[in-house]
């Protein structure tokens, strides 16, 4: 029985070997539900890799983006990654923002919200330096069953050890449901607040090709991973191997379910 895992966030080339390369076509489907106006100042808080960012250059034309994140890891390989002169990477804190008030047009957050230890000051702190009338929104990985790879996986670790599903993302991050991003938002005092689900094929190779990137050592799963001894791991993997259904060619077709949440900030938001 594990205890308790203190996660990894450190490495660029792990995490998009994980769940990073998966999470740019959310980024795109998330933008355009958004249909927010072209020429807009952008916030992306927890910004990872860029993937969102990235997206946000590609398909929004914006004037620029300010983005900040924890891991200095991720921020250098967010500059290594995205050139544009519009975009600023920074090293900074999702719960206490360095940005002025009303300093973004829109202000987004991509499979972070459920990682901080105050979802609700998060999303206060992103009302905070946006604008009255702007746009604020996120989307989380549904860890419950609808993010496949993630769901496989956490079955199979908690059959081998039971006394660990506590660790399991879906009963750790209750947030990442439909309602309770919606009660949430409302709760902040945002206006035109709806949700909906994103789901995208997430196709790999073979077993292969799903199974290393857990050994990265990069977010839950893999941090607790590296916290079993070699008997467990195989375990795991072979658990996994049994249960995980390969097409004739020995690829891997799953589906990747991430919520998404929007709301407008009040034209008469006090000023902070």
């Amino acid at each position: 029985m594990v205890e308790s895992v203190k996660e990894t966030w450190s490495s660029g080339d792990a995490y998009e070997q994980y769940v990073g390369r998966w999470s740019r076509a959310v980024a795109r489907e998330f933008l355009g539900w958004l249909n927010v106006d072209p020429g807009l100042a952008w916030g992306d808080v927890g910004c990872g890799t860029g993937a969102l960012a990235e997206s946000i250059l590609m398909r929004s034309e914006p004037t620029s983006i300010i983005a900040i994140d924890r891991a200095e890891g991720f921020i250098r390989s967010a500059r290594e990654r995205v050139k544009d002169p519009r975009v600023q990477f920074v090293v900074g804190d999702a719960l206490a923002l360095m940005w002025p008030a009303n300093s973004c047009d829109a202000t987004v957050s991509g499979l972070v919200l459920n990682f901080v230890s105050d979802p609700q000051a998060m999303v206060i702190e992103m009302v905070r330096v946006t604008r009255p009338g702007g746009t604020v929104g996120a989307y989380v990985w549904d860890y419950g069953g609808g993010m496949q790879m993630l769901r496989h996986f956490w079955d199979a670790a908690v059959q081998i050890n039971p006394h660990d599903s506590k660790l399991d993302q879906a009963e750790r991050f209750p947030i990442c449901q439909r309602e309770p991003l919606e009660t949430l938002f409302r709760k902040i005092g945002l206006n035109s607040v709806s949700v909906r689900a994103i789901d995208i094929a997430t196709v790999f190779r073979n077993f292969e090709d799903y199974w290393t990137p857990f050994l990265g050592e990069q977010g839950a799963a893999p941090t607790y991973l590296a916290s079993l001894d070699a008997a467990a791991r195989d375990r795991i993997r072979d658990t996994l191997k049994a249960r995980i259904g390969t097409s004739a060619d020995g690829s891997i077709a799953l589906t990747a379910r991430a919520w998404a949440v929007q709301g407008k900030v009040p034209p008469n938001k006090l000023q902070q």
